[in-house]
């Protein structure tokens, strides 16, 4: 007979079936196995009785979770199984033996991040990379739609980006370079060939943070248009965000199940109505309703963000922040010379910042000044003012956090968890 997924199994319902996995619980009796086995698809209780085993019984008596099985037998409904259906097994070839896994609840943080590549096994990291390997497929379904080209741009650049404090330095050869903390500059070239272009890549920050959504290494989704004010960009991120949500709410519910979630909460945010505000409004708000009052000029915290959000059920765009406080190449508003053409969308009752993106200065003095202030030498960025002296036209863009919108999703304590191995300010391995 021909292997099947353990779902493909269930759905059969009835029947003869072989399926392949590794244990995921067990416990016997004199008489009996019980082996809870799992697969990519779904996990099936499998009964071993020993009348039909005398022959194999001292090997399957040895078996231990994470030992790998091959198992013919017969599939029936049964409602104390986890999924309500069980295998009477006929047959089992033992593929590898697993002996004293060292995974267990009482394993802390730490010890699991020394053990990652063994949690990856776990229901609910299985559960979490399932979803964001749809979210990420979502993405790229949403640009090909939208008519977007995808356009790839180097990791090891000549400059930073967002801050020179926070950039990882490399040796190139006999000079020096640096990982990309963005992929927006380059991205801002092809604008003049392309119009519409979008990526997903590596990024890496070296922020000094410890906190429960920061990480080292990510990965950053992007976009830059041709043409476009902010209006529009962030009118555009919500689409993006909206149609990406939708497609993890309807394929992924059985997902977030196994995570406590509910995927037809995801929905319904998907489908509502989501707020833009000023930074001046938020500032009001927080003052109003949360007793918190912050000058304008001071970048929005971590606990302010969540008091925020605690007003709001769905994603809220917050723009024309200070701009003082922001990078270089976001403008000035020329009707609030105090402000800046940008913007960030943040996500209901956590505050996490999901994306951040703005205008795209065209001016090269004053992105000069600002550079020089954070202690660059504008020389450095030649080929980006180049851009604005060869037919340059209005144009915007902003940035993705996908482990940041996947912890909001997901309801995860931390963000090492939206990723398969997080690197963060005191862990690079495994």
């Amino acid at each position: 007979m021909k292997f099947i997924s353990i779902a493909e199994a269930i759905k059969k319902a009835s029947g003869k079936v072989v399926v392949r996995g590794w244990i995921h619980r067990e416990r016997g009796s004199n008489e009996f196995k019980f082996i809870i086995l799992r697969d990519s698809s779904d996990i099936i209780q499998c009964v071993l009785k020993k009348e039909k085993f005398s022959d194999k019984w001292s090997d399957i008596d040895k078996l231990q979770i994470e030992s790998s099985l091959e198992i013919e037998g017969t599939i029936k409904k049964d409602k104390r199984a986890p999924t309500g259906y069980e295998i009477e097994a006929d047959k089992i070839n033992i593929i590898g033996f697993s002996k004293d896994f060292p995974i267990n609840k009482s394993l802390n943080e730490e010890l699991l991040g020394d053990r990652r590549h063994l949690w990856l096994r776990s229901r609910k990291m299985t559960a979490i990379m399932k979803i964001r390997s749809r979210y990420v497929q979502a993405r790229e379904q949403f640009f090909r739609e939208q008519g977007f080209y995808r356009f790839d741009t180097p990791v090891l650049q000549p400059t930073q980006s967002e801050g020179g404090s926070t950039v990882f330095e490399v040796k190139y050869y006999d000079s020096k370079a640096y990982l990309a903390q963005t992929w927006q500059l380059y991205g801002e070239a092809a604008i003049f060939a392309l119009e519409k272009v979008y990526n997903m890549g590596p990024t890496f920050r070296a922020e000094k943070s410890k906190t429960s959504r920061h990480l080292s290494e990510f990965w950053m989704a992007e976009t830059e248009v041709a043409w476009w004010k902010l209006d529009e960009i962030t009118e555009f991120a919500k689409k993006e965000i909206k149609y990406c949500l939708e497609k993890v709410g309807e394929d992924c519910a059985e997902e977030f199940k196994i995570l406590g979630q509910d995927a037809k909460n995801i929905l319904k945010i998907a489908k509502k109505k989501w707020p833009t505000i000023k930074y001046r409004d938020a500032l009001k708000i927080l003052q109003d309703k949360e007793g918190i009052k912050i000058p304008f000029g001071k970048d929005l915290r971590t606990i302010e963000e969540q008091k925020l959000m605690k007003h709001f059920d769905t994603p809220v765009v917050v723009t024309h922040y200070p701009k003082e406080v922001m990078a270089f190449y976001k403008p000035r508003d020329s009707k609030n010379k105090d402000e800046a053409l940008c913007f960030d969308m943040l996500a209901p009752e956590c505050g996490l910042e999901i994306v951040g993106g703005s205008e795209r200065s065209l001016n090269i003095k004053e992105m000069s000044e600002s550079l020089k202030k954070d202690g660059e030498n504008p020389e450095d960025y030649s080929f980006y003012f180049d851009l604005r002296k060869y037919g340059s036209v209005p144009h915007s863009g902003y940035g993705v956090g996908i482990e940041r919108v996947l912890q909001w999703i997901c309801g995860l304590e931390t963000i090492k968890d939206a990723i398969a191995f997080p690197r963060t300010m005191t862990r690079f391995k495994p």
